[in-house]
């Protein structure tokens, strides 16, 4: 009877890419994929190790799953992914629960690691050097069948000062554009409608090696490809959005006119703490450049507050770039300080209440922006791809192309005919809730 194998995976779709590899590996050895990890033999927790909450939910669902293996429905347990890269020894000592911690360079050889723990009944620690994490091969895809990710770089060369990933995932480095077309025509024969371009800085694709961004050229091989019908860009890092990337977005029919543009925060001083570079003036008039570029484009932007030095004023001149700008997306999140990261020493820390209360207030501010924009869609009929029916409130739910899977909001909608998983129809809103629209399939 083959070993019964089930992965749960954290953090964000880069990592789930990952998983996905790993889990296609395992069906090629002989192992048995299965999707309750309670009925499996062997557990595998692929950890999120980017900020103190991500960490916390991977430790959680460690222990969680230790306490199955301490009444002997699990046999194994296995952490992988960016935690168990980045607190290698601390995971060994600290957490006996596990049997194997694997690194990131280490992902190709765990079907052998089962094995041997599995054999031996030891704890097996397995690293490698980050650069050896294969980006090519065969996926199982996790999500909803129509959508999925497809990971065109690996690791980060920007060295901004909060973030460990350059540390956990190395530096920046493409996949050739042959590879990534041939991954990307393969998902489409397999029925994925949806792609989701991912890299922990897309608009810096092909630099290293080929000189200079590709991106644009990639997304127009990506849009050559039958069966695609929404094409998606995530992480763009505003000093790289050229004029040719916002002219191949505005021109090819199957790119969503939605950019997801990370930009952390407005104020030149923090974003040079940041490592990063601009201020309140460029920022807004790099928007007002994409908005006249794409009319009718959906902005998506992330923040950070609470960064050490962030002053009060500092952080009114955010809020009022919030306000001023308009985001049709955003999220922000308080001040993480990491182990090893630049800003964890950094003099004037803002103490976490202040910085949880910045982050609620700018959340504030956007829910009113969110409502005025929803609002504007009502009476108008959206194209919404179906992700399911949901039985409490008796109607269909999807997304339309304005909405990103997994992070923007929902359509619920009612339908007179059966709606298919993958589905796209056109809805009629006639409502709003929250961040969510509601209407009626026409």
């Amino acid at each position: 009877m083959a070993t019964r194998v089930g992965m749960v995976s954290l953090g964000c779709p880069k990592n789930q890419v990952d998983a996905e590899h790993m889990l296609f590996d395992l069906k090629q050895q002989g192992f048995e994929i299965i999707a309750d990890a309670a009925l499996a033999d062997v557990v595998i927790v692929n950890t999120c190790g980017f900020i103190e909450s991500a960490k916390q939910e991977a430790i959680d669902t460690i222990l969680e799953l230790s306490e199955l293996k301490k009444e002997g429905r699990i046999k194994a347990l296995i952490a992988t992914g960016c935690l168990a890269e980045r607190y290698r020894d601390e995971m060994v000592k600290e957490m006996p629960e596990l049997d194997a911690v694997i690194g990131l360079g280490s992902n190709g050889s765990l079907c052998d690691i089962i094995r041997e723990v599995l054999a031996d009944n030891k704890q097996v620690c397995a690293y490698g050097e980050n650069t050896d994490l294969c980006l090519d091969g065969g996926r199982i895809i996790s999500t909803e069948p129509f959508s999925a990710y497809i990971k065109i770089a690996e690791g980060c060369s920007n060295c901004c000062t909060y973030c460990a990933i350059p540390s956990i995932r190395g530096a920046f480095r493409s996949r050739r554009i042959e590879d990534i077309v041939e991954e990307a025509k393969w998902l489409a024969q397999n029925g994925v409608t949806e792609l989701v371009v991912v890299a922990q800085d897309t608009t810096r694709y092909g630099e290293d090696i080929y000189g200079k961004s590709e991106l644009p050229k990639l997304l127009k091989e990506l849009c050559r490809i039958d069966g695609f019908k929404w094409i998606r860009t995530l992480y763009c890092y505003p000093e790289r959005i050229t004029d040719e990337l916002l002219d191949t977005i505005a021109s090819e029919e199957k790119l969503v006119k939605y950019i997801d543009m990370p930009l952390q925060h407005c104020n030149g001083d923090i974003l040079r703490r940041m490592n990063r570079s601009g201020d309140r003036q460029s920022l807004t008039q790099l928007v007002e450049h994409i908005r006249q570029k794409i009319p009718g484009v959906i902005l998506r932007t992330t923040l950070i507050v609470g960064f050490p030095g962030e002053s009060d004023e500092q952080f009114e001149e955010l809020c009022e770039f919030v306000k001023q700008v308009r985001f049709e997306r955003l999220g922000c999140f308080a001040f993480s300080p990491e182990e090893g990261t630049p800003a964890f020493d950094m003099p004037d820390q803002v103490h976490l209440k202040t910085r949880e209360r910045r982050a609620e207030i700018i959340m504030e501010e956007q829910m009113l922006i969110s409502d005025e924009f929803n609002e504007k869609c009502s009476g108008k009929t959206l194209e919404v791809v179906c992700e399911g029916f949901d039985r409490y409130a008796e109607c269909y739910y999807g997304r339309s192309a304005y909405d990103a899977p997994e992070i923007d909001g929902k359509v619920f909608f009612m339908s007179e005919k059966k709606v298919a998983v993958g589905e796209y129809v056109n809805v009629l809103v006639d409502d709003t809730l929250d961040y969510d629209l509601i209407g009626s399939r026409v």
